[in-house]
């Protein structure tokens, strides 16, 4: 005979639950869930860790601002930056770029050389904030497909319960069309983050992108001008060579 505390957890639990759904389902169910929770995982594992770099280069471009062009020269200035720094790295490939031009065995004109190299160097820095979003879009583009999955063989169970009952009744087709439900809702549930996160990653990487990009471009400018060419916003003592004298007034 069952005691009222078994008898009342019988009546509370859940036949048509996640659990159940599993269960029911077999080893198909099982290896769409755990596909699900993997993509789930790594795609929020992806976002976080890119959210971070991007904000660790944005923290550097301000750090940037504040201080790298009141250094006497480009090395002084770099020696501000942080080692491994985005900003550090695209002024460390332009020096030396510009000292391999001296030693080119055929002339090139060294605009070129060093446009060339300062875009390598944002193209590398670009390349890295991408890693991983690749993975976002085929996790937002593919997860309602693998949810989907698990709703066609929930369907298909329960079209053989129908058959095997020879009626549509509630008992037999509540579980499985339950389950094939269940999978449509993870799978929109893994897709619409990783999509949201993916878009959003996506721009700020385009923001970032264009802050490198006049960065290398003002870099390029004060290279190739020596020193003559600058930020707005730098300051004085940044600037280029001493004025010439004016020339003398006739009497």
């Amino acid at each position: 005979m069952s005691t009222p505390a078994a008898a009342g957890a019988a009546a509370n639990s859940n036949p048509y639950g996640l659990l159940a759904a599993l269960h029911q389902g077999g080893v198909i169910a099982w290896t769409v869930f755990l596909i699900l929770v993997v993509m789930s995982a790594a795609s929020w594992y992806i976002m976080f860790t890119k959210l971070l770099e991007q904000q660790k280069i944005i923290n550097q471009a301000k750090r940037v601002r504040a201080g790298f062009w009141s250094a006497p020269n480009l090395k002084d200035g770099a020696a501000k930056l942080e080692k491994n720094s985005a900003y550090r790295q695209i002024v460390d490939d332009g020096l030396i770029a510009q000292d391999q031009h001296t030693k080119l065995t055929d002339p090139v004109d060294q605009h070129d050389w060093m446009l060339s190299s300062l875009a390598r160097s944002q193209a590398a820095v670009n390349s890295k904030l991408g890693t991983g979003l690749a993975f976002l879009a085929t996790v937002g583009s593919t997860a309602p497909f693998i949810g989907l999955f698990g709703t066609v063989i929930g369907i298909y169970r329960a079209l053989i319960k129908i058959g095997a009952a020879g009626q549509a009744s509630i008992d037999a087709v509540a579980g499985p069309v339950g389950e094939a439900l269940i999978m449509t809702a993870l799978g929109l549930a893994v897709a619409v983050p990783a999509v949201l996160g993916y878009n959003w990653l996506i721009r700020r990487n385009k923001s970032v992108a264009e802050s490198l990009s006049a960065f290398a471009n003002d870099i390029h400018g004060y290279m190739m001008s020596g020193g003559a060419v600058r930020p707005l916003s730098a300051p004085a003592k940044l600037a280029a060579p001493a004025k010439p004298a004016p020339a003398p007034t006739k009497a």
